[in-house]
Parts: C-alpha cells; structure tokens; sequence
C-alpha cells in the first residue's frame, strides 16, 4: 500500500486520507471491510503511529469510517458518499465556469474545448484498454 509520497507538500496524514477516500470512491474498499490497524498500517509506511490515528481521527470526522471498540476501525456503508463527492465536483465545476465567465471566456467556448479534452483522454483510454485486452498477439 503506497499511500505516502514525500515530494508532496501536504502533511502525511492529509495524504493517508485523501488516498483511502479515493479507494472507497473507487471500490477498492468496501462498506464495512476493516481498516488496517494503526500500527499495522504505521509500520508498513515507517511513520509515527501518531500520524495514523490522525489520519483515521479525520476519516471518521468526515463520515467515511466508523470505530468499534476493541475491533477497530471500518468502512461505512454510506451510499451516498459517491453522490456527496460528485456534488462538490459540480461545485467545484460551476465554481470555475464562474471564473471564466468573469474573465470573459465565453462559456459555449470552454464547454467546446473541454469536450474536446475529454474526447482526447477517452480516444486515449480507448486505445490503452484495447491493447491491454489484445490477447490474439497482433501488433
């Protein structure tokens, strides 16, 4: 599990919780799997134990795990974590429009070159998933 990178500026306890939010977005964990333990999971990162619990001390703040005592900590089963975050991507999404707006960017234009982007990295992936599910050996 490679959770920490230390080129990043934020503090290692910020990037233990954004990457296990991001494997319960994806699925990677599920509601009500068990977290590792805190010196479990310290020790595989070789950090203090400290930055652990905090890490879990603000997954919990955040609703996305739950403690049992003397067990530990789990996923919560919330459904609606997925539609929480893609409310504040739209948020976050409008937030920009607004920007570009003010700026005078005509929206009609930046909707034109995102899709544009967008039809870039699907034609991307497309290609990536295709070679990756070649299994007859053609080049």
């Amino acid at each position: 599990m490679n959770l920490i990178d230390y080129q990043d500026s934020r503090p290692i306890y910020e990037q233990i919780v954004e990457n296990f939010k991001l494997q319960m977005y994806k699925g990677i964990l599920q509601a009500d799997e068990q977290m590792p333990s805190v010196r479990s999971l310290a020790m595989e990162l070789s950090t203090n134990p400290n930055t652990v619990q905090k890490a879990y001390a603000e997954l919990e703040r955040q609703g996305f795990i739950y403690t049992v005592k003397g067990r530990g900590n789990f996923v919560k089963g919330n459904a609606s974590l997925m539609d929480n975050k893609k409310s504040e991507l739209i948020d976050a999404i409008v937030k920009l429009f607004r920007e570009a707006e003010e700026i005078g960017i005509p929206i009609e234009d930046l909707i034109k070159e995102i899709k544009s982007k967008i039809g870039q990295i699907s034609n991307q992936n497309g290609g990536l998933q295709t070679r990756g599910n070649d299994k007859g050996g053609k080049a």
